[in-house]
């Protein structure tokens, strides 16, 4: 019993790293976006789907370290990853908007990290049986 309270616990501490992960790679990728953005010519029109690829890839960073020392259920432990980062960066991004909205574009973002963090954990699980 003990070392299944053991495993659940290293598990959870497994996923917050992964949630961690991911948002520092989104904070350093939109660094550089905001910089490509302020120092060239590149139109403003590629911010919204800039956005959706570094949140995917983020997501996908954050999940597969996270799921290196899981070593089963990356399935499951990947979309919990995606699904709260997406729900975290919402509510945040809700609050400093004071706009509470669901889009289009907000369901796209839903769906990618799940979809992205489902990834993620499959690739982090299969790195983690080699």
């Amino acid at each position: 019993m003990e070392n299944s309270e053991n495993s659940s616990y290293k598990n959870i501490i497994n996923i917050l790293k992964g949630l961690g992960i991911a948002f520092i790679s989104t904070f350093v990728f939109l660094l550089i976006l905001a910089i490509v953005l302020t120092y060239s010519n590149v139109s403003e029109n590629i911010i919204s789907p800039t956005i959706i690829i570094i949140t995917a890839l983020s997501i996908l960073i954050g999940s597969s370290i996270g799921n290196i020392k899981i070593k089963k259920n990356g399935f499951m432990n990947g979309g919990v990853i995606g699904g709260v980062y997406i729900i975290l960066l919402y509510l945040f991004s809700s609050i400093f908007r004071m706009e509470f909205s669901l889009t289009m574009q907000s369901i796209i973002m839903v769906m990618t990290g799940i979809v992205f963090g489902i990834l993620g954990g499959i690739i982090g699980v299969n790195i983690s049986s080699k």
